[in-house]
């Protein structure tokens, strides 16, 4: 049984796509141990707990530095003992220490196509935005591996999202969700949780 913990800093989308897809058998395997968030207002908090989740805040603005933030986030994790992190829209740096120590143990969603529309400053909806603005006919989703890099992990899985004419930022932000994130976060824990997927020479190998 694949122990998970997601860190989450807004309203939850990605995570209540992951409960479901555990409640409903799509991700096997899997147990969802802990919900963890950087802001105590965050909705996604509320989704675990209605889940039956343990759930917790664990925020910089309650620590007099970034290190001492560090250590007692790192804490939590460890206590939690996660088998895989999950990173659903967490918009805090991960501390290099649990890089390391949960090396090709923690995923990532992300709203583009890796390489296009990624790195520092590409989140949320700025992802979608400049897509736009830059024309693109095809967006999509990525889960990769999280390591010292911005969007620069061994990449798991990929779903292309068609533009559409009089496509709004907001407008396409939904539909990569629905057609892309939702599906391939579920997928990717699945793979994992059934030992689907390995990390050589540095690139991500799934399983058929």
């Amino acid at each position: 049984m694949l122990n998970v913990v997601v860190l989450v800093s807004g309203g939850g989308t990605n995570l209540q796509a992951i409960i479901d897809a555990v409640n409903d058998g799509t991700i096997t395997n899997t147990r969802l141990t802990g919900v963890i968030s950087n802001n105590q207002n965050a909705y996604a908090l509320e989704r675990a707990e209605m889940a039956g989740i343990p759930a917790f805040c664990v925020s910089p603005k309650n620590y007099d530095s970034r290190e001492l933030f560090n250590e007692a986030f790192l804490n939590k994790i460890d206590e939690l003992q996660p088998d895989l992190i999950v990173l659903a829209g967490f918009l805090v740096v991960i501390p290099k220490e649990m890089i390391e120590k949960y090396r090709n143990k923690i995923i990532n969603i992300h709203p583009s196509l890796i390489p296009a529309f990624c790195g520092t400053g590409y989140y949320g909806l700025k992802v979608h935005e400049a897509a736009l603005a830059r024309g693109v006919k095809v967006v999509g989703a990525t889960v990769h591996f999280v390591d010292e890099g911005t969007d620069t992990g061994p990449i798991i899985l990929q779903k292309a999202v068609d533009v559409q004419n009089g496509d709004t930022p907001q407008v396409l932000q939904r539909r990569v969700m629905e057609e892309a994130e939702w599906k391939i976060l579920p997928q990717a824990i699945d793979l994992i949780a059934n030992g689907r997927v390995e990390v050589v020479n540095g690139k991500a190998v799934v399983a058929q």
